[in-house]
């Protein structure tokens, strides 16, 4: 019987060691989750980016995935939880359509251009967890229009943010990705949305919290560890 077999990827960010004693916990989980996809897992460890933040180098995505000749891309950040049980979604979201977890509303996070003003959805890219085939690769291209200077200054974290960790350039990324949404029309579709049509809108699939500190991750991964009974 013919069985093509559908080349997928799960992509983490490690950049200088990112905290071993988060990825000690997460990264056994995520991979249990890739090879039960059928995905490879892969760690980027290396700077391509050097004069860039460190969350740039997601960017790389846009190569490795093409190196990789993948059909479906998915990117997690390290200190994520995806419990085994998640759906796979690459079955699940069309080949056109790029998904996020969950979406900001983009007009109070970015200063705009023609591509945003054109292209009229005010999506704010999450990206913590984000999916897309080989159709949407753009999806993850570096910046080749704007310098890194201007991208900074279109960018404003909210009041509560800032009052955390987060500056703007720690969401460089969510810019980028956002910006590739609106300016090659990417269809866009979200995790939570997913959920609900399959009836599953109340199921925790995932953890993930990005303005606490990791002593305080590392507490509350173990907490949901033993709430999933992972050990």
């Amino acid at each position: 019987m013919y069985n093509k077999k559908i080349k997928k990827t799960l992509y983490v960010l490690n950049i200088d060691n990112y905290s071993p004693a988060i990825t000690d916990l997460t990264y056994p989980v995520l991979q249990t989750y890739a090879k039960r996809i059928g995905a490879d897992f892969f760690e980027i460890t290396t700077r391509k980016f050097p004069n860039m933040p460190p969350v740039y180098e997601k960017m790389q995505i846009y190569e490795l995935a093409q190196e990789h000749n993948n059909d479906w891309n998915i990117y997690v950040d390290s200190d994520v939880l995806i419990h085994p049980e998640c759906p796979d979604f690459t079955t699940l979201v069309p080949k056109d359509t790029v998904m996020h977890h969950g979406a900001d509303y983009a007009n109070v996070r970015w200063d705009y251009d023609r591509y945003f003003l054109r292209d009229g959805r005010n999506i704010g890219s999450c990206n913590w967890l984000t999916v897309a085939s080989d159709l949407c690769i753009e999806l993850w291209k570096p910046l080749d229009d704007i310098t890194y200077e201007e991208a900074l200054s279109r960018i404003h974290p909210t009041i509560h943010e800032l009052s955390t960790i987060i500056k703007p350039s720690h969401l460089i990324d969510d810019f980028t990705l956002s910006r590739n949404i609106a300016k090659y029309g990417l269809k866009f579709q979200k995790v939570k949305d997913i959920l609900v049509a399959l009836g599953m809108g109340n199921a925790e699939f995932f953890y993930h919290e990005y303005l606490t500190t990791n002593d305080v991750k590392i507490i509350n991964i173990r907490e949901i560890l033993k709430k999933w009974r992972i050990s």
